[in-house]
């Protein structure tokens, strides 16, 4: 695809600050950094061009929320090569961690350096679309094995990007690989499916058996239905009910390939308060469940 062709993405929205306060150590665990482009090129054969979300600005939007912790997702507009994303945790290694990705020719050694900078996982893409991979760039789930190993290792876990409709189907190699799972999005289904699909029920007994974790993030990816997105809210109340053990949150800033109206990180936060009332699992999901995860000191 010529770069003409590649579609552009609009750039993220100022944020507000959520509702409420939040906790100290707090925690949002989904977000990328983008470029410069000028010293970290996006890949040649990429699905979409970002707008330029360097690391201060990402801090920006940390500090604006109230997040004193962050983890960023190697994004596929930089296809296989993690330098952005590296070089943040490089400059913030008290407050960042990372989850890269790597095909199969890393070696294990890389990946052992990655740990060290503060990489805590790597994301495989088992997203289609027309029966392809929907983003150009990403690793196929079928590269898993070759780190899995190394991965359990250090104390990794697998991230997936995946539409649960497929889940009933992977959970067996999932289970094979055993490493935790984490699942982005609370499984990007379509909300106007509902939360009784065979997929999403298969994610609710995956967190509730405790071996797969979920992001509460992604509801306008859910939902078409700006900005309060109420059709995704049984998924996120599902997901809480089934194990809030295994559920941390993300905004997903600053939301590359957007389908819909961009959304206010800020905004999706103050909704994550609203639809999860009890403090102490608000507390839970922002700072405890993160710190286990992605080994932040308590």
């Amino acid at each position: 695809m010529a770069v003409s062709e590649i579609p552009a993405c609009l750039p993220p929205r100022p944020v507000t600050p959520p509702r409420e306060k939040l906790p100290p150590k707090a925690c949002d665990t989904h977000a990328h950094v983008f470029g410069p482009a000028d010293r970290f090129p996006y890949a040649a054969d990429r699905s979409y061009t970002p707008p330029d979300a360097p690391l201060a600005t990402y801090l920006g939007m940390l500090d604006a929320l109230g997040f004193s912790r962050g983890v960023l997702v190697q994004g596929s507009a930089h296809g296989h090569d993690n330098s952005a994303m590296l070089d943040a945790l490089q400059r913030e290694p008290a407050r960042l961690r990372g989850v890269a990705v790597a095909d199969a020719d890393v070696a294990a050694g890389t990946l052992r350096q990655w740990h060290v900078l503060g990489v805590r996982g790597l994301r495989f893409n088992h997203f289609f679309r027309g029966g392809q991979l929907h983003y150009r760039g990403g690793i196929p789930l079928s590269v898993a094995g070759t780190h899995a190993a190394v991965m359990a290792e250090l104390g990794w876990h697998l991230q997936l990007w995946i539409d649960v409709k497929d889940l009933p189907d992977t959970v067996p190699t999932l289970k094979a690989l055993g490493l935790p799972v984490v699942v982005d999005h609370m499984g990007r289904t379509d909300a106007a499916a509902g939360i009784n699909t065979a997929g999403f029920q298969s994610l609710l007994r995956a967190v509730g058996e405790g071996w797969c974790w979920a992001k509460l993030s992604g509801a306008h990816r859910l939902s078409q239905r700006a900005p309060d997105y109420p059709d995704a809210r049984p998924f996120h109340e599902a997901l809480v009910s089934a194990n809030s053990e295994q559920l941390v949150w993300g905004g997903d800033w600053p939301h590359p390939r957007v389908e819909g109206e961009m959304p206010d990180a800020g905004h999706l936060l103050t909704l994550f308060q609203e639809w999860t009332p009890d403090a102490a699992t608000r507390h839970r999901i922002l700072v405890d469940n993160p710190a286990r995860l992605y080994g932040f000191p308590n």
